[in-house]
């Protein structure tokens, strides 16, 4: 059995705004707040970063068009006494799948929570 912390990505689109930085604020917001009624309150809301495909250099993961707007957030959570990888992203799909239906969420990476950093027994 092991600790682990799970990222995953969730697509969220935003309707109504005028710029980028307001559409990744109410995306944040939004997420945070549907997570709290949730008693998800140990999810970190962070927003994606894709790399620019000609310098590689990293950029918000976000798109707004005609007032509307697709945001990457990654939404990490650490999920305790699983019994792997594979079963840490389902346990960690399911909790935050539940309190964000509708929203498409792919695993992003997976990584052994380190000794000190677990969980009390």
């Amino acid at each position: 059995m092991g600790d682990y912390t799970v990222g995953l990505q969730a697509a969220w689109p935003v309707r109504d705004v005028e710029d980028v930085d307001d559409a990744i604020a109410v995306a944040v917001s939004e997420a945070g707040r549907r997570l709290n009624e949730a008693d998800k309150d140990r999810v970190e809301v962070d927003v994606g970063r894709k790399p620019c495909p000609t310098c590689g250099e990293p950029f918000d993961a976000a798109l707004h068009v005609a007032d509307t707007a697709m945001i990457g957030l990654v939404l990490r959570i650490e999920v305790y006494g699983v019994e792997g990888e594979k079963h840490a992203s389902r346990v960690a799909k399911s909790e935050i799948g539940g309190a964000l239906r509708d929203v498409p969420l792919s695993v992003v990476e997976v990584t052994p929570v380190e000794a000190e950093d677990a969980a009390p027994e």
